[in-house]
């Protein structure tokens, strides 16, 4: 909510509602689209509203009022994605902060050390301008709960202080993608204790004097794939310690919570009924793909599960002996036969957790003799 001011010598007069989502630019003009009290001079949908010359102060006067939008009140401090899905605390990310952090007590890291994490960065579709549909890294979810590309983040070993460094973005962000969010309110919105700019880093580090900095260094057992070892400019002014964190966050990751436990469950209740779904709608002369549009479908509509945790496999016939079906040379476009056992291998997934589900049912509904003894057996 903003107050109603004036900008002066633009001219431009901000009404109560007027925000920047309700405005863009269209050819070097601005426009006005619905404001729901709009000032002297904009009262019809689509009438325009700028010049070209007080196009871009009119930008960068919305986009400062961006930043009081929010009132503290009206941050929420959890995790969830709309009406009807599970509500996640901020509290169970503060838990796993203090997990990790009694570990490495218990197992004599030394005093002053302070964790540092990098989180997913925002990354295009090869040389377009294209926004690949950012997922968080998992690491950084499970500490923070951060759904916010190109953070970083620490914690004090010794407190578990946690400190997130936010990106500072310019002013025309506001235009094309949204709010500008302030430090204020991530610091509520994710339950930390400070929040910085990421260009800050190395002054708040020196203020808090570590004796080390243990950052991630590690090989994934399954994918054979590097972890990413943040860096920034500076953090050679710092001992970094790259041996001790990866193995101990991993182990510790492996033991649930009762709170992590409550997810789990969500997400296998909402990709149950996701598959059962499936398995009502697909008879022989569907198409493979339908029963993966149908599970994603019911798992974002029901549940608010916007990504899945693995390709989806939707293989029938001889296609269910290959392993990982459904890649993007085998993208399930066979088309179901009439006597085919269908082998769906499918999980949604909810703020990092997923659930992991392989159903197999005859396409008519009717077991052969051959297929009621293999799958008895399975």
């Amino acid at each position: 909510v903003v107050s109603t001011q004036s900008t002066g010598s633009s001219g431009i007069n901000a009404e109560y509602g007027d925000t920047l989502e309700n405005c863009v630019c269209r050819k070097g003009y601005r426009t006005c689209l619905d404001i729901e009290r709009p000032s002297e001079g904009c009262k019809d949908k689509n009438k325009v509203r700028y010049n070209t010359k007080e196009c871009n102060e009119a930008e960068e006067y919305l986009s400062r009022r961006c930043n009081v939008m929010r009132k503290t009140k009206d941050i929420p401090d959890y995790y969830q994605m709309g009406p009807g899905t599970l509500k996640i605390p901020n509290s169970l990310f503060k838990d796993n902060r203090k997990r990790i952090c009694d570990r490495l007590v218990s197992n004599n890291v030394p005093r002053g050390a302070v964790m540092l994490f990098e989180g997913g960065k925002q990354e295009q579709q090869y040389d377009t301008d294209r926004d690949i549909e950012f997922q968080q890294e998992s690491y950084f979810m499970w500490l923070f709960g951060v759904m916010e590309a190109d953070f970083l983040g620490a914690i004090d070993v010794d407190n578990s202080e946690s400190i997130l460094f936010m990106p500072r973005l310019p002013a025309s962000y506001a235009v094309w993608m949204g709010e500008l969010k302030t430090p204020e309110y991530f610091k509520k919105r994710y339950g930390v204790d400070r929040v910085h700019y990421t260009d800050e880093i190395v002054t708040i580090l020196n203020q808090l004097r570590p004796s080390a900095l243990l950052v991630m260094d590690g090989l994934n057992s399954d994918s054979k794939s590097h972890f990413q070892t943040p860096s920034f400019e500076g953090m050679d002014q710092f001992k970094v310690d790259t041996t001790t964190l990866y193995n101990e966050i991993a182990d510790c990751r492996v033991q649930k919570s009762p709170g992590e436990m409550e997810i789990m469950r969500y997400v296998n209740e909402v990709s149950c009924e996701a598959h059962k779904e499936v398995m009502k709608m697909m008879k022989p002369g569907r198409m493979e793909y339908e029963g993966e549009a149908t599970f994603k479908h019911y798992a974002y509509m029901k549940g608010g599960m916007r990504f899945v945790g693995y390709t989806c496999i939707c293989a029938s016939g001889n296609n269910a002996a290959v392993l990982h079906y459904g890649h993007a040379a085998e993208p399930n476009d066979k088309r179901v036969n009439d006597g085919d056992m269908l082998l769906f291998d499918m999980g949604a997934e909810y703020a990092g957790y997923t659930a992991d589900i392989t159903a197999s049912f005859p396409a008519n509904g009717r077991f052969t003799d051959n297929q009621k003894f293999v799958s008895t057996l399975a």
